[in-house]
């Protein structure tokens, strides 16, 4: 009978095998290195709701399709190691990009990171669906902007994005490079996460307000901006705690408005993601506002945010209850919604519900006018609060609600 030339050559055959342990060895041990273990943990350390991008906020000519586009975002907490999150969530077709890099946004000549996907400088995802990248060593400062470049390749006609973002991005043409177009929206990019053994994430549910309507634009001063800022200028045990904000301008939270409703979304934006261990909410005055009539529409938020404390108390999540703002004379008002938003509001502070409650009326009523913003802290609209009034907002949350250790609710 013939032998097999592993049995000719028994040497050669065990040195076959000697290689090939070493070759899984190495690639499991590069796997490791690169974060990509079963045992890492992960937090964001920035994030944004993600929504189907309305015709109106779609990038300007030519469009993100064979460009390159420039984008600008400011973390929370710092870290080691990070890991990219795209999104194609509400994409109608794949969506495939490649050259992924992050710089420093405050040195943005200095030398670029690479992000992979699988080892690979091209990713395509399909539509429904996100990819991480590959876990990236690189040291990132709490407050950090990053700059995160991407060169679209293909891109469906259903975008992804963030319209809100209060901040510019840039878009590249391939057949200009020296042409740069600017838009104020986020595309595709739905978090930057940083490996962790201690920290955990704060994760704010909210709308327009949370978003920054009324914000500085690159001033990065969102009220959940100043919280975050105020966390992260503290010694530990503060400075372990990450800041997601999860507001979407125009949203609801019983029914579809301008992305899905808050409870439709709790999962995805909240739920799902690693670390999540508080939850802020502070929702519900576009729901009252739109109402015809706003008495039902009171109670069916009140058990709206039983639901959402019940399933993230299901999760191990703190949840925290916001009040309403003030809103007369602005264009969502009139008696009966003004009556609505007392009913929830009352029921807020009063329930027990909530582990905890802040009084966001009570930071900005006006004093002298029951039901009014302050008028320092108005934006004109009498329903957005400006620049002044983020950071009362954002100055106002007790930053001992997030000491750890605490119980589980």
């Amino acid at each position: 009978m013939r032998q097999t030339s592993a049995l000719k050559h028994p040497l050669r055959y065990r040195l076959s095998v000697a290689t090939l342990l070493l070759i899984v060895l190495c690639h499991l041990s590069f796997r490791v290195f690169a974060g990509e273990n079963d045992n890492t943990s992960w937090v964001a350390t920035w994030a944004s709701a993600q929504q189907l991008v309305e015709d109106r906020n779609m990038p300007p000519a030519p469009g993100l399709e064979g460009n390159t586009l420039k984008q600008v975002i400011q973390v929370s907490a710092g870290g080691e190691q990070l890991r990219l999150r795209l999104s194609n969530f509400f994409g109608n077709d794949v969506l495939h990009v490649k050259n992924v890099k992050l710089y420093d946004a405050s040195h943005p000549g200095t030398q670029a990171s690479t992000l992979l996907f699988d080892q690979r400088t091209a990713v395509s995802i399909p539509a429904g669906e996100f990819r991480y990248s590959d876990a990236l060593s690189r040291p990132l400062a709490p407050m950090q902007r990053l700059i995160i470049e991407l060169d679209v390749v293909k891109m469906p006609s259903a975008l992804t994005g963030h319209p809100g973002s209060r901040t510019t991005s840039y878009i590249l043409p391939a057949s200009s490079p020296d042409r740069v177009i600017e838009t104020d929206h986020w595309y595709l990019i739905s978090a930057i996460e940083v490996a962790t053994v201690d920290k955990k994430a704060l994760a704010i549910l909210g709308d327009s307000i949370t978003d920054g309507r009324g914000s500085g634009t690159n001033q990065q001063n969102r009220w959940p901006d100043i919280l975050a800022a105020r966390v992260q200028a503290q010694p530990t045990p503060y400075s372990h705690v990450a800041v997601m904000n999860m507001g979407i301008g125009g949203n609801c939270v019983l029914q579809f408005c301008l992305g899905e409703s808050a409870l439709d979304r709790l999962e995805r934006d909240v739920l799902t993601r690693e670390n999540v261990r508080w939850l802020i909410v502070f929702e519900g005055i576009n729901d009252i506002g739109q109402s015809s009539d706003p008495e039902h529409t009171a109670k069916a938020l009140i058990e709206a945010y039983q639901a959402i404390i019940q399933r993230a108390h299901a999760k191990g999540i703190i949840v925290y209850g916001a009040t309403l703002l003030p809103f007369k004379d602005s264009f969502y008002y009139n008696d009966a919604r003004e009556r609505a938003r007392g009913m929830v509001n009352h029921w807020i502070r009063q329930s027990g519900t909530f582990d905890a409650v802040l009084d966001f009326e009570a930071v900005l009523e006006d004093p002298k006018r029951a039901g009014y913003l302050l008028p320092e802290a108005d934006t004109g609209d009498h329903l957005h609060p400006n620049e002044h009034g983020y950071a009362l907002l954002g100055s106002s949350v007790p930053l001992s609600l997030f000491t750890p250790p605490l119980p589980k609710p």
